[in-house]
């Protein structure tokens, strides 16, 4: 049970890190990014094929450069489109990374996968216990990124990113560069997202394009939603509950015993979609609405 528990502290952890990331681009900069699997794919398997030679740190740091690099190219290319367009385009990029990953066999091993991805402190793991050493890294991991993207959104760059979401034309006319801004914000959600794929692969040592489905883009949204737009408190409320619901809803095959595998997963994913709607009936802002600044807050001195 114990073993269970870490792992399941440990999902929440990186389902966190996922969400963090996406609630940049979106929750504070207003982009839609449905191809949050591509970059953690790609953060996946950099990690993957680095680690071996370079080290868990080399291969870490480049997970995040490259996905930076290439969220930045994305973004360049596409971020002038409007909302919807900009969703297409990231859809399509998620897709292309998928069959990257799945045909490319000289470079990821297809279908086969890679295995036997190095852990960080894989020593001191040995001698005081792998798990226990890997989820504080975890936590560590997760608290860095929190406390970094947190001072981003409290700085100047947090607030005009917020307006250019509120309003990108007013922000426009007050002189705010606001296709450099959005194209930095993309960046920095990607770069969190490849270093979520490399805590992904660190801790499975295996990974295959089985795991990069759609699916972690809509868990990766769900825990913004419940959470609460904007927010990083709530974001991490909204992670750990909707892990909690996937993980809780496990155990309904001790009580209803009528049900098979099958109807068990989508009784699963049915559950959750209703207690999301019921989220959005009864509390619309979130767990935790996103804090709103007064003119007080950001002047020198606080004055009025």
């Amino acid at each position: 049970m114990t073993a269970y528990l870490v792992t399941v502290a440990i999902l929440v952890c990186e389902a966190a890190l996922i969400g963090l990331a996406l609630n940049f681009q979106w929750g504070l900069a207003g982009l839609v990014n449905f191809g949050v699997v591509g970059f953690v794919a790609i953060g996946a398997y950099v990690t993957a094929l680095l680690a071996p030679e370079l080290g868990w740190l080399p291969a870490m740091a480049a997970a995040g450069a490259i996905s930076a690099a290439l969220s930045t190219g994305l973004a360049l290319l596409s971020i002038r489109l409007e909302e919807n367009y900009l969703a297409i385009v990231t859809i399509g990029f998620g897709e292309i990374v998928r069959l990257v990953i799945l045909n490319e066999e000289w470079l990821t091993q297809g279908a086969l996968g890679i295995a036997d991805i190095p852990r960080p402190f894989a020593a001191l793991g040995e001698a005081f216990g792998g798990d226990l050493v890997f989820i504080a890294f975890t936590g560590a991991l997760l608290a860095i990124v929190f406390l970094g993207l947190e001072g981003l959104a409290r700085s100047p760059f947090g607030r005009a990113l917020r307006a250019i979401r509120d309003d990108a034309t007013v922000t426009a006319a007050l002189g705010k560069p606001v296709f450099a801004l959005r194209v930095r914000a993309f960046a920095v959600g990607g770069a969190v997202m490849g270093i979520a794929g490399a805590l992904h692969a660190f801790y499975l040592r295996y990974i295959d394009p089985s795991q990069f489905t759609p699916i972690v883009t809509a868990y990766a949204f769900m825990a913004v939603i419940a959470g609460g737009r904007g927010s990083n408190v709530g974001l991490l409320l909204g992670a750990g509950s909707i892990m909690a619901l996937l993980e809780g809803t496990r155990f309904l095959k001790d009580f209803i015993s009528a049900i098979d595998g099958v109807q068990l997963s989508a009784l699963r994913l049915g559950l959750i979609g209703v207690g999301i709607v019921l989220l959005l009936i009864l509390r619309p802002q979130g767990l935790v609405p996103e804090p709103r600044r007064r003119v007080a807050d950001v002047l020198p001195g606080g004055r009025d």
